[in-house]
């Protein structure tokens, strides 16, 4: 091989040989370092070696890119690496493959700090509400809606939910000074809400520290119960519920309600002293009418726990039935084969036409209304379970029996391991708090055609 020292004319001038698809001018003052040039008028400088017994040769660049002495520097670099038994081309891929993953890295670490509380939320709810109750679903989806939809009930359009204002930040940002004064300003408006929402973000924030998409992105520090108690009122124990003198107005009152459904489950709340979501979760197949028991999923208990079907609210349940078993006219059939669809009979025992899951959803609105009407301070549904506990103590209930009516945990060790009552006992028990209940409510309503009545459904 012919070799020259390479000047900026001589490079400048150099082109392939006619005929030929590359040709190459190498250097005197470098050895291995030649410029090539190809038939297509590209022209490199390339490093060529002996390595192992074999000839390997190293494009170092464009001559646009490099000057000779730049050139002849990466040849000097190449050949101390073959010297040192080192395959520079080994070291190429490895470097290659370095800054490879180094982007990769800056990809998925921008595209993780990108990620904004909204787009994080519906991946939590999704990957999370198959292990929720319906309630629980409906919580995250209120507190992070956006508003500003048509109103089911009323005029007008729907408020967004405490998250709202959040829900386009980055979780990066969500600092504990930003969450603090979200939080600060949704108390003021609505204390009750933010506390709610303020629990469903620290438990969300507890699941994004899990993921290693999320993990690291949000600041432990904003969601420190120092916030919540720096921002939110105290909350104080709560003490609604009905008393023995309002029994007659609101038993009135619930009547008004012109909807079978709604009022036999206001009045099973106050009966069973059940919590709301055990109630409006039970089905048919749970009620035994013959033996007049009812099987609760309990909160507390994975197997649930049967209590008592007393007279009254077995009759109330006994008239959903055959509401429920009745079929629709011809022409409500007809509308059905039309849609393609068939009618069967509700799983549930407080069917909803209105909502998804063909239960009852929303009876808060109707409680208000009847405490309206009977001109009663507001009792929520949960004061209707407490009102059971309390109204229970004016016929002298024990309260291991109550306890075990209402899913209470025994809170004795004679009452967790001593006490196993059979449901007979607590029948006799809970009618008598039934029948004392209905008297104080001015209701008329005689035990023994109700019992006939349940012994005659099969």
């Amino acid at each position: 091989m012919a070799r020259i020292k390479l000047t900026a004319g001589r490079v400048r001038d150099f082109a392939c040989e006619p005929g030929k698809q590359q040709s190459f001018l190498w250097d005197s003052e470098q050895a291995g370092l030649a410029l090539r040039a190809t038939a297509r008028g590209a022209k490199a400088y390339i490093f060529q070696r002996p390595l192992g017994g074999r000839e390997i040769r190293i494009t170092i660049g464009k001559e646009s890119a490099y000057d000779i002495d730049d050139a002849r520097e990466r040849a000097r670099e190449l050949q101390r690496m073959i010297d040192a038994g080192k395959d520079p081309r080994e070291e190429k891929r490895e470097t290659m493959e370095a800054d490879r993953v180094a982007a990769e890295t800056r990809r998925i670490t921008a595209q993780r700090e990108a990620v904004t509380l909204r787009a994080a939320w519906d991946a939590y709810i999704a990957e999370r509400r198959p292990k929720w109750s319906e309630l629980h679903y409906r919580d995250h989806v209120t507190v992070a809606s956006p508003g500003g939809e048509k109103k089911l009930r009323g005029k007008g359009l729907t408020e967004p939910g405490p998250l709202a204002p959040l829900l386009d930040l980055r979780l990066a940002d969500l600092s504990a000074e930003r969450v603090a004064e979200w939080l600060a300003v949704e108390a003021a408006k609505r204390p009750a809400r933010a506390r709610l929402a303020f629990n469903l973000l620290r438990i969300f924030a507890g699941w994004c520290d899990s993921k290693a998409d999320y993990r690291g992105l949000m600041d432990p520090q904003a969601v420190s119960t120092r916030i919540s108690k720096d921002e939110l009122p105290k909350r104080g124990a709560k003490s609604d519920g009905l008393q023995r003198e309002q029994l007659a107005a609101w038993f009135a009152a619930v009547r008004q309600l012109e909807n079978p459904v709604m009022e036999a489950y206001l009045i099973g709340l106050l009966l069973t002293g059940a919590r709301r979501e055990e109630l409006a979760g039970l089905k048919w197949t749970a009620i035994d009418f013959k033996w007049r028991s009812l099987h609760i999923a309990d909160k507390l208990e994975d197997t649930g726990r049967t209590i008592p079907l007393t007279p009254y609210f077995g009759s109330l349940l006994l008239e959903l039935k055959h509401i429920n078993e009745m079929p629709p006219n011809v022409r409500q059939l007809r509308r059905l084969e039309t849609r393609g669809e068939t009618w069967t009979p509700s799983e549930w025992v407080f069917s909803s036409k209105k909502s998804s899951d063909g239960r009852l959803a929303s009876p808060n609105n109707a409680l208000h209304r009847v405490c309206q009407i009977a001109g009663i301070p507001p009792v929520t549904l949960h004061g209707l379970r407490r009102s059971f506990g309390t109204l229970s103590e004016w016929v002298e209930l024990p309260t291991g029996i109550v306890a075990q009516i209402m899913g209470h945990k025994p809170s004795a060790t004679a009452e967790k391991h001593y006490r196993v009552r059979p449901l007979d006992l607590l029948r006799q028990w809970h009618d008598r708090l039934e029948a004392w209940i209905l008297e104080q409510g001015g209701i008329d309503f005689k035990p023994e055609q109700a019992e006939q009545g349940l012994h005659a459904v099969k």
